[in-house]
């Protein structure tokens, strides 16, 4: 069986600490390199976790011709730069979300995939495709909680550290573009649209300059969908869907532990229905999809204006926060 070939940009935790591995285990991707300004970090990583090649400079990765698609975990703010970079060596790109500081910045990306069509580019919202997210967007879709008319978001975490990157406003920290667009995404997914206005409030963190704690209001129409987003509170997360004759729960919709099922309540009328999904892993998965996209030349699950789309949504908060005002 064909796989195709991936190299790695950096040793960033979310990817020697989970996708590498999860991807490792997927049917259509082989991770063949890994690349580190530091070789002997890159190295060491690659004889961790089982990789045949170790680099040492992303250059490097680059002009491997054994490579043929890049997963790019850089820092936010080397999301955009690199992507354009690993297009334009002829590799198809896997890029962590946000897919950048700014709306503008995820278009500069698009126009240059618009150059090379024969290249896959999309953002990694993984969360999108495990079975638990699968199935509430069908519950809804089938119209088995009756009309959408509201979802509620929570994701915080707690974060202190100066030296984190989440906390370094110059390469793109804050809750919002780390947190936050997860529960933005998940509102434009459910609701399959985009929301007409934003309403945001926003505290900022007076030593580290990022955003600390957010909230927001989207105003879809013909439903709402509220979320907070913290970086400096309690770890929790929760997801509630809400129609006008039923609820769907989600309980753990972004971290989906990949050794245990994961289930979520559907509730219709007086009854509760917790929904038991078959264990797996959300990295595998968006893996061996974006993979099949490659082999068969069809396109990926998430097209990169989805990505652009998010962004907008996001600002719209920041500018909301501004001006005291919808947008």
């Amino acid at each position: 069986m064909k796989k195709v070939r991936w190299g790695v940009l950096g040793t960033a935790n979310i990817a020697t600490g989970k996708v590498i591995s999860a991807m490792q285990q997927g049917l259509y991707c082989e991770i063949t390199g890994i690349a580190s300004r530091n070789l002997g970090k890159a190295r060491a990583t690659a004889a961790q976790l089982g990789i045949s090649k170790a680099y040492g400079s992303y250059e490097e990765l680059l002009a491997d011709p054994d490579i043929d698609a890049i997963y790019n975990p850089l820092p936010n703010h080397l999301h955009v730069p690199w992507s354009v970079k690993a297009l334009q060596a002829g590799k198809h790109v896997l890029c962590e979300k946000p897919i950048g500081l700014t709306a503008a910045e995820g278009q500069a990306l698009a126009d240059v995939a618009k150059q090379h069509p024969h290249l896959k580019v999309m953002e990694a919202f993984m969360y999108r495709f495990h079975p638990q997210w699968q199935r509430a967007r069908q519950l809804v879709l089938e119209g088995k909680i009756g009309a959408l008319r509201t979802i509620q978001a929570f994701f915080s975490y707690y974060l202190d550290d100066p030296n984190n990157v989440r906390n370094r406003a110059d390469s793109g920290g804050g809750a919002m573009l780390d947190i936050g667009c997860y529960t933005i995404s998940l509102a434009r997914f459910i609701f399959g649209a985009e929301p007409r206005r934003v309403f945001g409030i926003i505290e900022y963190d007076p030593q580290f300059k990022i955003d600390r704690l957010a909230s927001g209001i989207l105003d879809f129409g013909l439903g709402t969908s509220t979320f907070t987003c913290a970086t400096q509170l309690s770890p929790y997360q929760l997801v509630n869907i809400f129609g006008t004759e039923g609820r769907v729960e989600i309980e753990i919709p972004f971290n989906a532990p990949p050794d245990r099922p994961c289930k979520i309540w559907y509730q219709h009328g007086d009854e509760t229905e917790e929904i038991l999904l078959d264990i797996c892993n959300q990295y595998t998965i968006q893996g061996d999809l974006f993979s099949q996209a490659v082999l068969n030349d069809t396109d990926v699950p998430t097209p990169i204006e989805d990505a652009v789309a998010n962004m907008k949504v996001i600002e719209a908060v920041f500018r909301s926060e501004q001006s005291g005002s919808w947008v």
